[in-house]
């Protein structure tokens, strides 16, 4: 018997893809994107077209198990969910009784999108346990505090609106790569005469296709946002009208934006001085302009105000007014659900401390009153994902600490549990889904049974609650329940949208005027309801670590996502290690190194190394290195990635990790 069943992509990607799934006989046959989805028209990335690829992967974890090796090693035995329970519930309740619950700690980030499967029943579990608080800073904190800065909401340009744009700038937006779902919009804006360009440290996919790349210095991306403003003032560019109306502090700004001219800018970016000129010219002149701004500008030491001040630029041109103009970061923010109903943080029995997960390091190895006892993992992979990768290994070595792990694949931090629990794919659980790339809310229900034991995180976070003796009325809702009294809101966004009209129809765009035009007349979220330019914070510093700064190490390490890896999701594919297994070299470095294609070399800092593959291409200019993000550690002949090199110093505002502010030095292994 044959069916088509509707499905949500979970994965951490702005596209947030409408699925159809063919299933024959209980098992999926195909997955393919809803041509019905007005972002998804029907297609998928390559990484998720393979998804079932996964979804029946011999290697998926089926059943619950115990460690019986040393930490790290891997090796477990299979036990009942009674004895998973039994035995997390009895550790949790003997070392919150003897430490006090702070000691226990959840980490956990976006490996499901899923609101009940990500930020659910394991948020009231952990508040109801009065564990510590963990600030899930990894990807966009820096981002977030730059753009609320700018413009007090955290949403903009809809995707569709990219059609009609006249010029596109790609900043720091490996659109191919990581928001695919956009690139047929910018396609269709080119036809009809648009010009496209990227702004970016590494030449990827997206910047072969463009007309033209800027070659940027890493980190130094507020820098040439300062000295687009001083050629638009200087040369009365800006949208006076708009100005006026809309935005308050011009003349301050003006004076600051004076102390950026294109021959300083250029020194401080390596973006030649007419390069510039010429493209705060044409983004000042073609109208409707849009800048799709990504998180990578907000990895570095000045992250935050590399968004807030690229985020800026559109009021000075008054390109908000017309569709097709403006910005996108993120749309996240237009989803204003309520989050309380859904997290209850009214559970804890006093608001516990907050630990920046961008510290986990030195969370597991020197936090105290009380030291961290037990982690619980979930949606995610720190021992591959996180920042000053030996720290952290330092830490889930501890003979002292209970880990528990939820997961699919036994990842690198699967290897460090002490219970494993086996957890469902979002093909096999209900859940609810906001994007942050556009404007369609979307309900998935269960396409296909779960294999073997493996449960969904609301099932498990629920039992535990059980077995733990929280009787509250709210660890017996169903999934139901939950995404009930998420909308239950009266925020004019949501107006109209019920499960009831999300089973029927799927998704459904939030309640917004068609063009969605956020900023067109003002109405920016500041306390003056202005775009506020506050010029008298508005500065860039070159980060200490960098070749402006601190010269330990002669070259500046970008680890950007892998076209391929989904953040470390893919990593046990084999093609997808060998992505990750390589660093990219411009010509001029790697002569003076003695280093060729295919020599194995051996990256290394104060903090640790890593042994990759050398490539040698003009992906990068010289003093740049890239090694694309993911790899998992365990596969690796040393069982280090790239972030054995990063650092855990945090970003200017947000409390976001500096990946992109890394210093390191090459050298060719021996034979």
């Amino acid at each position: 018997m044959s069916s088509l069943r509707h499905s949500v992509c979970a994965l951490d990607c702005p596209d947030t893809c409408s699925l159809l799934v063919s299933v024959e006989d209980g098992r999926a046959t195909r997955l393919r994107g809803n041509p019905e989805h007005p972002v998804t028209r029907g297609f998928l990335c390559g990484k998720v077209a393979r998804y079932l690829e996964r979804e029946y992967s011999p290697e998926r974890l089926l059943y619950p198990q115990k460690r019986v090796g040393a930490k790290g090693e891997g090796r477990f035995e299979r036990i009942s969910w009674d004895e998973a329970h039994d035995g997390i519930a009895r550790e949790l309740t003997r070392i919150a009784a003897e430490s006090g619950p702070e000691a226990v700690l959840p980490y956990s980030y976006a490996g499901t999108m899923g609101l009940l499967n990500g930020e659910g029943m394991d948020r009231r579990f952990f508040h109801r346990l009065g564990a510590s608080r963990l600030d899930r800073t990894i990807c966009c904190a820096a981002g977030t505090a730059g753009l609320s800065q700018a413009l007090g909401f955290r949403y903009g340009t809809e995707p569709e609106q990219f059609r009609h744009s006249r010029l596109i700038l790609a900043w720091g937006a490996n659109i191919l790569g990581t928001n695919s779902h956009l690139w047929p919009f910018i396609v269709e804006a080119r036809r009809n005469g648009a010009r496209f360009y990227t702004i970016d440290p590494v030449k990827n996919r997206t910047g072969a296709a463009a007309d033209k790349h800027f070659f940027i210095h890493p980190g130094s991306d507020a820098a040439l946002a300062l000295g687009i403003m001083h050629v638009l003032v200087a040369e009365g560019l800006c949208d006076a009208d708009y100005v006026v109306r809309h935005t308050s502090g011009f003349e301050a700004l003006r004076e600051r934006v004076a102390e950026y001219p294109p021959e300083r800018v250029a020194s401080l970016t390596g973006i030649a001085q007419q390069e510039i000129v010429t493209l705060a010219r044409e983004y000042g002149t073609q109208k409707p302009a849009v800048i799709r701004l990504n998180y990578g500008v907000q990895r570095s030491e000045r992250g935050a105000m590399a968004v807030r001040a690229i985020a800026l630029l559109p009021a000075l041109t008054g390109s908000w007014s017309q569709p097709g103009g403006g910005l996108l970061l993120t749309t996240s923010a237009a989803f204003p659900l309520n989050r309380r109903a859904l997290e209850r943080p009214d559970l804890q029995p006093r608001e516990a401390r907050l630990v920046n997960m961008s510290e986990l390091g030195k969370a597991l190895t020197a936090l105290d009153h009380p030291p961290v006892q037990a982690l619980v993992v979930y949606n995610s992979n720190p021992a591959a994902i996180a920042p000053n990768q030996n720290l952290v290994l330092e830490g889930l070595r501890r003979p002292d600490l209970f880990t528990v792990v939820l997961e699919q694949f036994q990842t690198d931090t699967a290897n460090y549990a002490d219970v494993l629990l086996p957890v469902t794919t979002f093909l096999e659980h209900t859940d609810l889904y906001l994007a942050y790339g556009h404007y369609y809310m979307q309900l998935a229900r269960p396409a296909l049974d779960p294999p073997g034991e493996c449960r969904s995180n609301v099932e498990i976070f629920r039992a535990l609650a059980q077995r733990m003796g929280f009787d509250d009325a709210c660890f017996r809702d169903s999934e139901d329940d939950m995404i009930r009294a998420l909308l239950d809101t009266p925020h004019e966004f949501l107006r109209g949208i019920t499960l009831e009209r999300l089973e029927r129809e799927h998704f459904v765009r939030l309640a917004l005027p068609m063009p969605f035009l956020p900023f067109a007349r003002g109405g920016f979220g500041t306390p003056s309801g202005r775009c506020e330019f506050g010029a008298e914070t508005l500065d860039y510093t070159p980060p200490v670590e960098s070749r402006l700064g601190s010269r330990r190490y002669p070259l500046e390490l970008i680890s950007p996502k892998n076209d391929d890896s989904m953040n470390s999701t893919f990593g046990y594919r084999p093609e997808v290690d060998a992505q990750t297994a390589l660093v990219s070299l411009h010509e001029v470095d790697a002569a003076s190194r003695g280093i060729s294609s295919g020599d194995r070399v051996r990256v290394y800092n104060d903090r640790g190394s890593c042994l990759l593959a050398a490539r040698i291409d003009t992906s990068v200019a010289p003093g740049v290195v890239c090694a694309r993000a993911v790899r998992w550690s365990k596969l690796a002949p040393d069982g280090r990635n790239a972030n054995a090199l990063t650092s855990d110093r945090l970003t200017d505002a947000g409390g976001g990790p500096t990946f992109y502010s890394c210093l390191v030095e090459v050298e060719k292994c021996a034979d």
